[in-house]
């Protein structure tokens, strides 16, 4: 009883970092201000890009911008409530879970990550994601796919982490985020490697 007494308080941190991942901030954004059901639009994702596309760009970086969130403010939380880095860790990944996998749309039509997983290691490892971000730029302003442009950030983060001296706990972290990154990608990737995959362009603002 007192193990779990003592450990409580890391718990409900934990459990309060999936459930703020687990709000749909496309979908609220999109459906309040855009007047569509981002679900049944473009890809259907609720993510940042799928907002933009069909959306707008106002709508799409104020979706960016909740779900980067999602994943940093777990993390800040748990710095200052839990010493153990691990813990902090386990609440960036908490976050994008419940991003993929959110409660309140019964586990089903979450994101693909890459964003809420951003905000996280944001926090964690500024640098490495530094570095992610900069692979990001340079293969979207090759061929404009935002897919393509996300799958290099994911594979080069754990990687720049580990190189850039974080603990294992950080980088084995980031890894087990990019895995997921590339799964939820797998018909993004299907289609790179078929030549389908379309470039990104912004929609107009539902009026």
């Amino acid at each position: 009883m007192d193990l779990i007494a003592q450990n409580l308080p890391r718990v409900a941190l934990w459990a309060a970092a999936y459930l703020l991942g687990s709000i749909p901030s496309g979908l609220v954004l999109a459906r309040a201000f855009g007047n569509v059901d981002i679900r049944r639009r473009g890809s259907g994702n609720i993510g940042a890009t799928n907002v933009a596309r069909v959306a707008g760009a106002g709508l799409g970086l104020a979706t960016l911008t909740a779900d980067v969130l999602k994943g940093a403010l777990p993390v800040c939380l748990a710095q200052r409530l839990d010493p153990a880095e691990a813990s902090w860790v386990a609440a960036a990944l908490l976050a994008f879970l419940g991003h993929l996998f959110p409660v309140f749309t019964g586990f089903r039509g979450g994101g693909k990550g890459v964003a809420t997983a951003l905000g996280g290691f944001l926090v964690l490892a500024p640098a490495a994601v530094g570095a992610g971000a900069a692979a990001f730029a340079a293969v979207f302003a090759a061929g404009r796919r935002v897919s393509a442009a996300s799958l290099a950030a994911a594979l080069l983060l754990p990687a720049a982490a580990a190189l850039m001296g974080q603990p294992p706990v950080v980088w084995a972290g980031a890894a087990g985020a990019s895995v997921l990154i590339f799964w939820r990608h797998a018909e993004n990737i299907r289609r790179l490697l078929a030549g389908t995959e379309p470039v990104f362009r912004f929609g107009r603002p539902r009026g």
